[in-house]
């Protein structure tokens, strides 16, 4: 699955479980059992459990580079030119991968699933680019995408002083909330007219500092080489977030100038002749995503009990969907397929989250640095009197929003969106609209006001129109959960199921009695209004009615902790950096980091997993699963020629720190050359957005410089690629 559509999905889930619900976190990682660390311990073992040096994790930031760390751990003195260096020959890519330069004539890398769209973009008719592969023999070939652009970061400036100012003259937290994100737009508008770069507004430790980055964009990007899709995501999903790994997820584009000409750029990464090797330092400098690290342990707490279960059960409803949909309608099964694949890989990935979060040892760990810190800032009257109420407060709102928790999740019928049932959303809909206008106009929400009205109206009078052929599963499964979460003897759920014994029972009664697919029923209902729509004898709107003030009862105790919380995360990243500075990096918050680490091997399963594997291995796997697809391999791999080299690298893991987003980061060694191209990490290192614990074998794993040298050119024969790659510029032949 791509990282964009990856990301989408990602995204809607996290407005789901936070949209009620504050103090959220999430990664784009997937799941795991731990060998190394049991999951049930006894009290007394775990009283022992202390917390690890990095499990804040090592995701360093430009703004605060780790210079001491990399002289003490690795015996490497990086310059502030080294890292200036670095940073300004790596990339974000779009709005959801990272990239990196890798020749002064523009060449960028990145992952195979970061370039998916591109590549489909770019197909012309009978093409299927991304199914055989893409290289572009000349420059004259390459191929410019539509849209896509990316960003490299070429200043940070430090604005914690402004914007703590205007946030400590205000009174309320509203207003302090209001006050910071006043200055940021200020801010951003400043450094816009006076550098014309793109700005963005940046909080590290969750408020403790705030920064300015400012970017240069380039717009004109084209394909220069991709691999088979096959080939950029072997094994499927089946070997996804798996190690040992044999995936040449990799892709070039190329940027140009304004003139239509390729960049020049002193900033890239030189490539490495020999690759990554075993016990060798090695940086990945990439966009992470975003990590909870720094949450309490009331809030992690919070998480695996409540938000984590939710999502992960709701993926695993959605999947049963489209599984089920695919065998009512053949004709759109392969589209389903699809669906299934990118919603699994996100069902993975919560379900990893939650197994990481239900795991004793771990969570010790950080209830253990949760104490650890909190003791450090109330020894110091200064930082107590500061700081000191923080836990006592977060552990309060979490104790609120859990106790009205069900409600806010189970009830909210119209804002699940996909995989949603359109009746209930539609027969929300309705009566909020019935709310809504028995209210005063000025107190009314703005669809409701003079000026919105009518369109409201226009959108409320629309039948609902559902394929009938899944629209039962949606509503099936949403009676489902309702059941699970608020028990069966809840009036509303009593009333939804009306003595059906089967959720699928229940949903084909009530669409059968509903009259919300008949366009004049509901036009009548919306012009008649409130009145009317109370009266409505629709069992869906009668299961809306129900819901309705629960729901909004349940929102209100949410809202009004909101800000408070907020405010209390803030003041929490203050106090971490008062504490511990920049020895303990930021969450992540997709901007610019480095993340050191060494490339090692571990044991896993009874055996050991190599630090690198290869070539060998693709065709192992694919000769093991004969005429199965996701192990199937192109026709030009089978035909490979004699000079093809067996034994070279194809994929390595290493111990840094990454989330999603990290996809498509270079990862460079000390002279700041290419060793190889992040895209995944192992199934061990899926807890990683509440911490980091390299001795559980977490692990990064990247395809190996050497292994993209030789596919491109054994395989694809694109020596003008290799060439610009071993000599950092086009090379005329």
């Amino acid at each position: 699955m791509s990282m964009a559509t990856r990301g989408i999905i990602l995204h809607f889930l996290a407005v789901i479980a936070c949209a009620a619900i504050v103090g959220c976190g999430g990664s784009d990682r997937l799941a795991t059992t731990y060998e190394t660390v049991p999951q049930k311990t006894q009290p007394a073992a775990l009283a022992n459990v202390k917390a690890g040096p990095f499990d804040g994790g090592r995701m360093w930031t430009f703004d605060y580079p780790p210079q001491r760390h990399f002289d003490t751990t690795y015996n490497f003195k990086a310059d502030q030119q080294w890292f200036d260096d670095v940073r300004m020959s790596a990339l974000r890519f779009a709005s959801y991968c990272s990239a990196s330069f890798v020749s002064e004539d523009g060449l960028v890398m990145t992952n195979h699933h970061c370039a998916r769209e591109s590549i489909e973009e770019v197909s012309g008719p009978e093409e299927h680019l991304l199914e055989n592969g893409f290289w572009a023999p000349t420059l004259a070939d390459e191929r410019k995408v539509p849209g896509l652009y990316v960003d490299q970061l070429v200043e940070i400036h430090d604005v914690t002083e402004r914007v703590n100012a205007a946030m400590d003259r205000q009174n309320t937290d509203e207003a302090k909330l209001a006050a910071r994100d006043s200055m940021a737009k200020v801010l951003k508008e400043e450094a816009g007219k006076k550098t014309n770069l793109r700005a963005d507004f940046v909080t590290l430790y969750n408020g403790g500092k705030y920064s300015l980055y400012l970017y240069k964009r380039y717009n004109d990007v084209r394909l220069v080489f991709a691999p088979e899709v096959q080939l950029g995501y072997y094994g499927g999903d089946w070997d996804n977030f798996t190690y040992p790994r044999y995936d040449l997820d990799c892709s070039f584009f190329r940027v140009y100038d304004e003139n239509g000409k390729p960049l020049k750029t002193k900033q890239f990464f030189r490539w490495s002749r020999n690759g990554a090797v075993e016990g060798e330092p090695v940086f990945v400098i990439g966009n992470p995503g975003r990590t909870s690290r720094l949450n309490t342990a009331a809030q992690l707490e919070f998480n695996r009990d409540i938000q984590y279960p939710f999502i992960a059960g709701y993926l695993t409803d959605m999947v049963d969907v489209y599984k089920k949909y695919a065998e009512r309608r053949p004709d759109k099964k392969e589209e389903m397929i699809n669906q299934i694949f990118s919603i699994a890989n996100s069902q993975k990935a919560y379900n990893g989250q939650l197994a990481g979060l239900r795991n004793e040892v771990l969570m010790q760990r950080r209830r253990d640095f949760d104490r650890t810190f909190r003791a450090e800032v109330e020894k110091r009257p200064e930082l107590k009197a500061k700081y000191g109420h923080i836990w006592d407060e977060i552990a309060d709102s979490r104790a609120k929003v859990r106790a009205v928790a069900n409600d806010l999740l189970a009830l909210r019928l119209g804002g699940l969106g996909m995989g949603g049932s359109a009746y209930l959303q539609k027969a929300a809909a309705l009566v909020r609209y019935a709310v809504e206008m028995e209210k005063p106009e000025n107190e009314r929400g703005k669809p409701y006001r003079e000026r919105m009205l009518e369109l409201t109206k226009r959108s409320l009078s629309r039948p609902v129109s559902p394929d009938p052929d899944i629209e039962d599963l949606y509503l099936a499964k949403q009676l489902a959960m309702m059941r699970r979460m608020l028990g069966e003897n809840d009036p509303i759920v009593r009333v939804a199921f009306g003595g059906a014994t089967t959720p699928e029972e229940a949903a084909q009664r009530l669409i059968a009695k509903s009259v919300l697919n008949d366009s004049a029923a509901v036009a009548k209902l919306v012009e008649e209004g409130s009145q009317a729509i109370r009266a409505c004898k629709d069992p869906l709107v009668a299961i809306a009615r129900m819901a309705q003030p629960r729901y909004d009862a349940a929102q209100a105790v949410a809202d009004a902790v909101r800000a408070r919380d907020q405010v209390n995360n803030t003041l929490l990243g203050r106090a971490l950096f008062d504490v511990y500075g920049t020895t303990i990096p930021p969450d992540a918050t997709f901007t610019l980091r480095i993340a050191d680490g060494v490339v090692k091997g571990y044991e896993y399963n009874g055996t050991k997993a190599p630090p690198h594997t290869t070539f060998y291995g693709l065709y192992d796997r694919h000769y093991s699963f004969v005429g199965e697809k996701d192990w199937d391999l192109p026709k030009r791999w089978l035909d490979y020629p004699p000079t093809f080299n067996l034994r070279t690298p194809l994929n390595f893991v290493s111990t840094n720190d990454i989330i999603g987003g990290n996809s498509g980061s270079p990862i460079i060694n000390r002279n700041k050359e290419i060793v190889g191209v992040v895209f995944d990490g192992n199934i061990e290192s899926l807890p990683g957005d509440f911490i980091f614990a390299e001795d559980a074998n977490n692990r990064t794993v990247s395809v190996h410089s050497s292994g993209i040298l030789e596919a491109a050119r054994s395989i694809f024969g694109a020596q003008r690629l290799v060439d610009e790659l071993m000599n950092g510029k086009i090379v005329e032949r």
